[in-house]
């Protein structure tokens, strides 16, 4: 029986088919031009995840919508090279997200994923353990030639399409291009299962993203103070948290970026007449780092940074306090991750009626932290030096 050359395919295959090979093609260039360029990178991974699950939901919806029947006159070589290349689109759309994906997840870098700059995405479950160059190197030569692998199965996808459509009036374009020579064909039949290929391809894609925010939650049964730094402090101050800010800034690919620890608190005793018994300290939130970019958040709060799954605080003793110039001086004694550094702090401070106005800042090295030296030990990207600002008011209390 002679298929009919007014069967088309429905209108979502249509689309998730053009959507698509606009994508695999802007995600070759892209990988090949995404050197040392952040924004490509999460980009070109977004794009592959978002390819993944799409075609996860087209194969659903294969299954559950038969294609039109073969064009008449195909020969029987031709469609079975025909369907070797559509399975080959779809194994490749699949196992090379999942590759990048495998690649991210053991790189010794450990770069976080955010979709389009919104959406934090997990590492795939069980690589800590792989973790390595080896490893991630050989993951990345095989990804990078599966893109000639999609070159050429693409070349002989159009160039079977031409040759049936110029050949004869049952070719596929046709019945991939609705209104093509003016034809408007209904197609093959009535489209069926949207719900169950889309929705079910979202929720699996909903169910992996929340597990970032799973594997973010820090451990707040444990504490990091360091012997010393967890002495009980009888404040005489009451800090006005909603005027009062910890913030810090520093350079990213020479370019500078600011932001603040939403949740801290402090235990203030100070006394300008008796320096000597005067001492602060501060506990900090560090999974409260904010920067108003959600990448540079993910990365504040993983391992290679604050850590925030195993060490969810980091604390500050300020003690040793001088009047200097017009305002003070003093040590502080900053704990990130177990590491305790001195450094030395000047802030000004201004009592009028029982209100404090203090205006203070700090320099600190990441380095001497241990914080981002896996991936940029030389401070290649990310500046060594972290300025930090403090700034606020606190009202008298009795003590």
């Amino acid at each position: 029986m002679v298929a009919s050359s007014s069967h088309r395919y429905t209108s979502v295959a249509i689309t998730l088919h053009w959507v698509m090979a606009i994508m695999l093609g802007f995600m070759i260039w892209l990988g090949w031009n995404m050197d040392e360029n952040e924004a490509r990178y999460q980009l070109h991974k977004s794009i592959g995840i978002t390819i993944l699950f799409l075609t996860l939901a087209r194969i659903g919806w294969r299954v559950l919508n038969a294609p039109p029947a073969d064009a008449f006159g195909l020969k029987p070589i031709e469609s079975r090279a025909a369907k070797v290349v559509h399975f080959g689109f779809y194994a490749l759309m699949v196992m090379l997200p999942l590759g990048g994906w495998m690649m991210v997840s053991v790189s010794p870098f450990q770069i976080p994923t955010v979709l389009y700059g919104a959406v934090s995405w997990p590492h795939l479950p069980f690589t800590s353990g792989l973790r390595g160059e080896v490893l991630y190197e050989t993951i990345a030569f095989v990804h990078s030639k599966g893109a000639w692998v999609v070159i050429a199965l693409l070349v002989l996808h159009v160039a079977g399409a031409i040759k049936h459509e110029v050949a004869g009036d049952e070719g596929v374009l046709k019945r991939m291009i609705p209104g093509l020579f003016g034809r408007v064909d209904p197609p093959t039949a009535p489209a069926r299962g949207a719900l169950l290929a889309f929705g079910g391809s979202l929720a699996l894609f909903s169910l992996i993203a929340a597990t970032s925010f799973l594997g973010a939650a820090p451990a707040r049964s444990q504490t990091s103070l360091a012997p010393g730094l967890g002495d009980t402090i009888s404040p005489n101050w009451a800090v006005d948290y909603d005027t009062s800010s910890i913030a810090f800034s520093g350079v990213h690919d020479g370019k500078p970026f600011s932001g603040v620890f939403g949740k801290w608190s402090a235990d203030v005793r100070f006394d300008p007449d008796n320096l000597g018994g005067s001492a602060v300290l501060v506990r900090i939130d560090t999974s409260s780092a904010r920067t108003g970019t959600k990448l540079y958040d993910d990365s504040l709060r993983a391992d290679e940074w604050f850590a925030v799954r195993t060490h969810p605080e980091a604390t500050v003793r300020l003690s040793r306090f001088e009047s200097f110039g017009e305002g003070y001086k003093a040590i502080a004694s900053v704990r990130i991750k177990e590491i305790t550094r001195d450094v030395p702090i000047q802030f000004s401070l201004e009592i009028e009626d029982g209100l404090a106005t203090l205006s203070g800042s700090a320099t600190l090295s990441r380095k001497a932290y241990n914080l981002g030296q896996s991936s940029d030990p030389d401070a290649a990207w990310v500046s060594d030096r972290v300025e930090i600002t403090l700034s606020g008011k606190a009202a008298a209390v009795g003590g």
